[in-house]
């Protein structure tokens, strides 16, 4: 019989184990984000489906290096790809997009948080405005 080894862990381990799983996707998503060229190609594939050719075409880039970008788009799931024939489609994968939003929205929160809380703090302990008493 065969046991996954998931079996074998602890629950917390796989909690763990799954968070560190979860972060490489958001580190290879960051990682494709992180390039202009890679962000144009994004921003067009937001309005409709493309060829690798047709995403080519305004970049001063040879096809060899957008098949690579078009890789590392691929392999940090935001673009899905297909190939019908010779001609390569690709997709944005939204779902991967806004799995990296919700992150930053996260974090974007907990910080609106300290800084609520600091604000508070600052008018708790601020001393009263000094009131100066003019002379007659």
């Amino acid at each position: 019989m065969l046991v996954s080894p998931n079996l074998l862990l602890p629950s917390h381990a796989r909690i763990v184990k799954e968070m560190l799983n979860h972060q490489v996707n958001l580190d290879r998503v960051f990682h494709a984000l992180a390039d202009p060229t890679r962000r144009a190609m994004i921003e067009r594939l937001g309005r409709a489906p493309a060829s690798v050719s047709e995403l080519a075409k305004p970049m001063a880039l040879s096809l060899a290096a957008i098949v690579q970008h078009v890789q590392i788009l691929e392999a940090s799931g935001l673009v899905r790809t297909e190939k019908v024939g010779r001609t390569r489609t690709c997709r944005l994968d939204s779902g991967t997009l806004s799995h990296a939003e919700r992150w930053m929205e996260a974090r974007r929160a907990e910080w609106n948080s300290h800084l609520d809380r600091l604000g508070e703090y600052l008018e708790q302990t601020a001393e009263p405005p000094a009131t100066s008493k003019s002379p007659k």
